[in-house]
């Protein structure tokens, strides 16, 4: 062993002392890239230096929703100035199909086209107006076929892209037949463009013997490499694909922006050149796929006190014309068809139903929402039935009590915290003082009418692909006491890196700022799962602190050695080593270290122990933990125009203990916005021929500044780590904010309700635009009459 190093110096010591390292886990710290978003210095991959002779990409997509290619004429294209090369089907060297989980997604259309926006061409060019103006240059005549566009009417003709599946306990037709009250309703849930403010883009350069190195903005670069491999027809090894980070994903760029990878890619390989896709933000909303619109229909089954009795709800997702993710899609929104509910004797069925449009997939909350707007409609036509306050009627549904601690897919619900969330909130929010006042404000009001709902969420963390819950990480310790850090998942926006740091530096109990966080590479750790499912922290931050504790345990055992003491005498402490009697800093036993030959490289592994869910049974426990919430919110209606306001929203939510405050709060501030788009503006329409008419912000709107309340309050619920054991007993907080916007969609049908005198529920489709608000608004007032 070499000879121990000098000792700090008293004043050394003591500034190290005064130093507050703040940024372990725990603690609020801004996002890592937060003053490069805000001054624009943080690179995308549409900001990297072009490549010597880069080639631009522009696709040819079809305008048939469902036909047979007849003819295909791309002579005119090659008399635009600066067009390379026009790609199609023929050019593909490995496999077409680019399918997530089954066949079904060609990188081109080969004969068939499936729906208006598909890629048939893609024209390679030395500038991006010159691949467009190719683009337009070229002619394709198609034959048109029966299309299926609409969601009951392919529920209807049996048209599926996976068979239905079913999750049931008890009998649930004896139950309804033996219930006190009963009631039956449809209605439509739309579906939700991602809108991340950047696009899909990738960039692809080709290497020597085959090899490929791509810059994708994915959640899931693990599948971009597979894909690209596979369309290429070379092993994965040959490819790279690097993710520093998106500029917001939502579960959009989960698996279609492996496509755009894919035709970078091709394009490279081909023509020996640098590729770049970026699609415009019409072409984006014309290829990708949405959030899945859902068709519902229900009998419920429940007492005089509002109690459920029985259950049966069908969700009919309307999955566009591939299977995509829309399996485990559908399987998530049945899991979260009870949201926080016990529902006695229940049956819930998933159809997943084939359309003529671009295949829906992933978006934040993966079905998740669907099925918890499914159960609070469910909830607010009991109440209004039984003339109750709809937080009455959850809360005497909440699970808990003997034998109601169990959900319809027979798992426990372990640390229900509803009731605790919920009459926190309810108390803090002044609920019931409001409900009076706005009653009173509403029988005095003919024309404004407010209305306030208070909601909860439960939602379940983990894949429900039990295989996925794994990650992996890799850290570096160099010589001057400063760490390179890489894993597993990817950076959007949500603050994933920072997070994962803040582990590792409280693990090593180093300064935030000497860890170095890098891309998400595939060449650095392989086979990762995408960052997706609310998962990012609690999987790659896992294998982060495995691997960092890996690499202390080893720092410590060589001290141990040189000292000769025991474990116990060997103390890390903000960015000080203390053996015995004597301190050193981090950097100078990381120098030791290397003196000594002990590696200063570790990996680690992670995944999620006893999940499971067996499909053929509909049984098991598919989830991890729940994570809890709860939402109020105010809004006022004008009944002549439909138009409404967002007055307030007080918000209650469980990370358990929290990694970094600032960023939970961010996340649900952001994800209960995001879910009130959903839920009110956000609208998608098609013609009758199958064509996206909302395709850009002129005709597609997400909610802006006007339509954040007025007053916004936002607390974590304290005191309650999580009982799983997670990363320093931390919850995940990506998705489960999302539903919180559920309780503005419940205000509004609240306030509609108030037009009868609560003696009807509206039932209003989602999303609750003004013009749908109004119609709601005139249905009750011709009932009123009616029954009048």
């Amino acid at each position: 062993m070499s000879a121990k190093p000098p000792l700090f110096s008293e004043a050394a010591l003591k500034a190290q002392f005064l130093q507050q390292l703040q940024g372990r886990a725990g603690h609020s710290r801004p996002h890592d890239s937060a003053e490069r978003h805000v001054s624009g210095a943080a690179e995308y991959i549409d900001d990297k230096t072009p490549l010597a002779g880069m080639l631009h990409l522009c696709p040819v997509l079809s305008d048939c929703a469902h036909g047979r290619i007849l003819h295909i004429d791309t002579a005119a294209c090659f008399n635009v100035p600066g067009v390379v090369r026009v790609l199609s089907w023929h050019d593909v060297p490995g496999e077409l199909d680019i399918g997530p989980l089954a066949p079904g997604d060609p990188l081109f259309a080969k004969e068939i086209v499936e729906y208006h926006g598909q890629v048939v061409l893609m024209i390679a060019a030395e500038s991006p107006a010159a691949a467009r103006a190719g683009a337009l240059a070229a002619k394709i005549e198609i034959a048109p076929l029966e299309a299926v566009l609409d969601v009951e009417r392919a529920l209807a003709k049996g048209h599926f892209v996976e068979q239905p599946h079913v999750q049931q306990r008890g009998d649930a037709d004896a139950a309804l037949a033996s219930a006190p009250q009963r009631l039956q309703g449809q209605f439509h849930i739309g579906g939700q463009e991602h809108f991340y403010l950047e696009g899909q883009v990738a960039m692809a350069l080709p290497g020597e013997d085959g090899a490929m190195q791509i810059w994708s903005s994915t959640q899931h670069p693990t599948e971009v490499q597979k894909l690209v491999a596979s369309v290429l027809g070379v092993m994965q090894s040959k490819v790279t694909v690097d993710v520093r980070r998106m500029g917001g994903g939502f579960g959009g760029k989960e698996t279609q922006a492996a496509g755009i990878a894919c035709h970078a890619a091709l394009v490279a390989r081909l023509t020996g050149r640098p590729a770049k896709l970026r699609l415009s933000r019409r072409d984006d909303m014309r290829v990708t796929g949405k959030r899945h619109p859902f068709f519902v229909r229900y009998d419920v089954g429940f007492t005089d006190e509002g109690v459920l009795h029985g259950i049966v709800i069908d969700l009919a997702a309307n999955c566009g014309y591939s299977l995509d993710l829309s399996g485990s899609i559908c399987d998530r929104a049945m899991f979260h068809a009870d949201n926080a509910y016990y529902l006695g004797d229940a049956r819930v069925t998933g159809y997943r139903c084939r359309t003529n449009l671009a295949s829906n997939t992933a978006f934040r909350g993966f079905g998740g929402p669907q099925g918890m707007v499914a159960i609070e409609q469910i909830m607010d036509a009991i109440a209004r039935h039984l003339g109750r306050d709809p937080l009455r009627v959850r809360q005497l549904n909440f699970y808990g009590g003997p034998g109601r601690d169990v959900t319809h897919y027979h798992q426990p619900v372990k640390q229900n915290l509803a009731q605790e969330v919920t009459g926190q909130l309810a108390e803090s929010a002044c609920y019931r003082q409001r409900r009076t006042d706005i009653a009173a404000f509403n029988a005095r009001s003919p024309v404004l009418k407010r209305g306030l709902a208070l909601t909860p969420v439960k939602f379940g963390i983990s894949f429900t692909s039990s295989f996925l819950n794994q990650a992996g990480a890799l850290i570096l310790i160099y010589t001057d006491g400063t760490v390179q850090l890489n894993h597993g998942g990817t950076e959007m926006g949500q603050g994933l890196n920072t997070k994962v740091a803040q582990i590792v530096a409280d693990v090593l109990q180093i300064p935030l700022d000497t860890i170095q966080v890098t891309a998400t590479s595939t060449g650095k750790v392989p086979n990762t799962s995408p960052t997706a499912a609310s998962s990012g922290a609690d999987l790659n931050g896992k294998a982060a602190e495995i691997a960092a504790q890996t690499l202390r345990q080893r720092l410590v055992e060589m001290l141990c050695t040189l000292h000769e003491c025991e474990a116990e005498k060997v103390r890390f402490s903000n960015g000080v080593v203390q053996v015995k009697d004597n301190y050193f800093s981090f950097a100078q036993v990381a120098n030791l270290a290397w003196l000594n030959q002990v590696p200063l490289s570790a990996t680690g592994f992670y995944k999620v122990p006893g999940i499971h869910y067996d499909r053929q049974s509909g049984r098991g426990e598919p989830f991890y933990y729940f994570a809890w919430g709860a939402a109020c919110s105010e809004v006022i209606v004008d009944t002549l125009t439909g138009e409404y306001r967002l007055l307030r929203t007080d918000i209650l939510h469980d990370v358990g203990h929290s990694l970094n405050p600032a960023l939970d709060i961010g996340q649900i501030e952001g994800g209960f916005m995001q879910g009130v788009g959903w839920l009110t503006t956000e609208e998608l329409k098609w013609d009758d021929n199958g064509r996206l008419l909302t395709d850009g912000p002129m005709s597609y709107k997400i909610p802006a500044i006007t339509d954040m309340p007025e007053v916004l309050n936002v607390s974590l619920l304290e005191a309650h780590g999580n009982s799983a054991e997670t990363v320093y007993r931390s919850k995940a907080v990506g998705e489960p904010p999302f539903m919180l916007g559920i309780s503005v969609w419940c205000a509004l049908q609240d306030a509609v309700a108030a037009v009868g005198d609560y003696r009807q529920h509206p039932h209003l489709d989602a999303p609750a635009t003004p013009e749908r608000v109004l119609a709601g608004v005139s249905q009750r007032e011709a009932w009123d009459a009616k029954s009048g």
